[in-house]
């Protein structure tokens, strides 16, 4: 038993030993630049900033209100479907996977008492804006690190313009859209 022990202990030195002394022979500097450059690119509704914390940055989209003009609630109401599985957005529709979307816009974040959310989104806390919800649709992981939420995102402007707008129609007090 001793010899077949001895045997694994020295093959796993033997493997990582040679790994170690070819490494030293063929020692390549890392480049200072990238080889593969990527150009700036920017179109006509994406404005990228950064700000020092995650969860206040302004999405991709660029002025979430300027794009309302050019989507519509039936159009959200066609996005919304994808968030359907999770979510529902029924009045008296309670909680799936993820908590009920009635009335959400203007709804301090975490605050359904019937819903467990994630620490992370109970700690962020801010009331949902048409401007915080953009953000959150874009990369739901980036803008409240931590949440419960797998979701990747929607990466289109119009599509979280309209599911915004769509979420906004279906609440008692729609958030005025100035």
């Amino acid at each position: 038993m001793n010899k077949i022990i001895i045997s694994i202990v020295l093959a796993v030195i033997l493997i990582v030993g040679i790994g170690k002394i070819t490494d030293i022979i063929f020692y390549v500097e890392k480049p200072e630049k990238s080889a593969y450059q990527v150009a700036n690119t920017s179109t006509s509704v994406s404005n990228t900033s950064n700000s020092s914390e995650g969860s206040s940055n302004t999405s991709d989209s660029g002025n979430i209100l300027a794009l309302f003009a050019s989507v519509n609630a039936a159009d959200g109401e066609k996005v919304f479907k994808k968030c359907a599985a999770c979510h529902s957005i029924a009045e008296a529709g309670g909680n799936k996977i993820g908590p009920a979307l009635w009335g959400v816009l203007g709804r301090k974040a975490g605050s359904l008492s019937d819903y467990k959310y994630s620490k992370a989104m109970i700690a962020h806390g801010k009331p949902w804006s048409f401007e915080e919800m953009d953000g959150f649709l874009l990369k739901p992981k980036d803008w409240v690190k931590g949440t419960k939420m797998s979701y990747a995102g929607l990466k289109d402007a119009k599509e979280r313009a309209a599911l915004i707008l769509y979420m906004n129609k279906n609440t008692n007090n729609p958030l005025p859209i100035n």
